[in-house]
């Protein structure tokens, strides 16, 4: 028995190890294990959640800042995609910025070719799409899979909407979603996130939930926070004054 055990275990970390390094290849198993490292590194970025509401889609993260001696606004997790949409990652920052601007070329050529704002579906498709260009084929935009994913929030006439994009190139929407390292964010938006939450309430909300998973205090400056309201269908990243606001609301 205990033979069979070391030649089970032998002939399972060797097809293991010899798919592993393949980003073209299914494992026997049916699995790409690449991919399944690039969602582990993803799910290890730092917390940041969005929340979508009947007023507009808010989008918060939380923002790591390695020394004092780092100036916290060059350290981005939100960014704009176009003036109605909106994006906040968790996983690796390089990665994010080649899907963001990926995003941006495609609804400005939307905007360009169409005359009119491009649809947050539409613009999430593409980024998963993006997702799935590595690899040693032609066109391929890096050698191995993307590790990050994205919340992507925008209004349009179909109004407010959270979308996620993983490294797998699967895009679901959500009403409200938490990535990143902290795993009980998502338990908690599970618990108290209802329908007819507004806007307001939702900032709080998405707040502290950070708090909650954040090992240091919350500031302005460690924490980000944008809404895309239904009103305006304008992106408004929060400045300091107004995250103080909503910091202060935090119980």
């Amino acid at each position: 028995a205990t033979v069979s055990v070391l030649y089970w275990t032998t002939q399972t970390m060797g097809s293991k190890s010899e798919y592993d390094r393949g980003v073209n290849t299914f494992s026997p198993e049916g699995r790409i294990f690449q991919i399944e490292y690039a969602m582990n590194a993803a799910q290890l970025g730092s917390t940041s959640v969005g929340i979508q509401t009947a007023d507009g889609v808010l989008i918060a993260a939380e923002k790591k800042v390695p020394s004092k001696l780092v100036d916290a606004s060059s350290l981005n997790k939100i960014s704009e995609i176009d003036t109605h949409i909106g994006t906040v990652m968790s996983g690796l920052t390089t990665d994010a910025r080649i899907l963001v601007e990926t995003a941006r070329v495609e609804a400005t050529n939307h905007q360009f070719t169409y005359g009119e704002p491009m649809r947050i579906e539409a613009c999430t498709l593409a980024v998963s799409d993006s997702c799935l260009r590595f690899g040693e084929r032609k066109g391929a935009t890096i050698s191995r899979p993307f590790g990050v994913s994205l919340l992507i929030a925008g209004v349009d006439d179909l109004g407010p909407q959270l979308w996620l994009t993983d490294p797998s190139g699967t895009y679901v929407r959500y009403e409200a979603k938490a990535i990143g390292r902290g795993m009980e964010a998502q338990a908690t938006l599970q618990e108290k996130y209802h329908k007819s939450l507004t806007l307001a309430e939702a900032e709080v909300l998405a707040v502290s939930i950070l708090k909650q998973v954040m090992e240091e205090e919350v500031r302005n400056d460690n924490v980000e926070v944008a809404c895309i309201r239904t009103s305006t269908r304008k992106l408004e990243i929060y400045g300091p004054a107004r995250l103080d606001e909503i910091i202060k609301n935090v119980e």
